[in-house]
């Protein structure tokens, strides 16, 4: 078929715009796996900072210092702590919880979180799942914990704790 006639223009023109609609399919394609990589990264940064967050809990933990413990919890009076049969709400009263429950040192004992599983929900949610397991002298009590991450202004803290003790 020859250059200059109808039929060679038709097909050339069908060519160019299939050709432009693949380059717009590819263009969002990659478009949207740099987006995804972009919140994959944050999602990431987003988990490496809650990991922190409980690490230096259980730091904080296992020198005795239950202030500093309590820092990874938000101020706040609507924090929630369930546990047993009981909910506490507040800061200073789940405080004062850990502080009738664990008096002294030997009944801390060494703390140490495992089996993490963080789920960032939005920006400033995410959900954390996990082992808890302290070693004492005399026993070695262990088991769940469930925790609502709430970002502040002063980074991730624990909204909502619902820990549970295996038998």
């Amino acid at each position: 078929m020859p250059r200059g006639t109808a039929k060679w223009r038709f097909k050339s023109e069908r060519f160019i715009t299939m050709n432009k609609r693949l380059q717009r399919v590819l263009l969002a394609m990659v478009v949207g796996f740099l987006v995804a990589g972009q919140a994959s990264a944050k999602s990431s940064h987003k988990e490496e900072a809650i990991r922190a967050v409980l690490a230096a809990q259980a730091e904080a933990w296992n020198r005795g210092d239950l202030d500093g413990f309590m820092s990874g919890y938000e101020p706040s009076e609507t924090l929630r702590f369930a546990s047993g049969d009981s909910v506490t709400y507040g800061w200073q009263t789940t405080l004062d919880r850990y502080r009738a429950r664990y008096p002294d040192r030997a009944t801390m004992g060494t703390l140490r979180f495992s089996d993490l599983s963080v789920e960032v929900l939005s920006s400033h949610h995410a959900l954390v799942f996990g082992h808890w397991a302290l070693k004492r002298a005399n026993d070695q009590p262990k088991g769940l914990f469930t925790l609502l991450m709430h970002k502040t202004e002063d980074g991730w803290k624990v909204a909502s704790d619902h820990t549970s003790a295996a038998n």
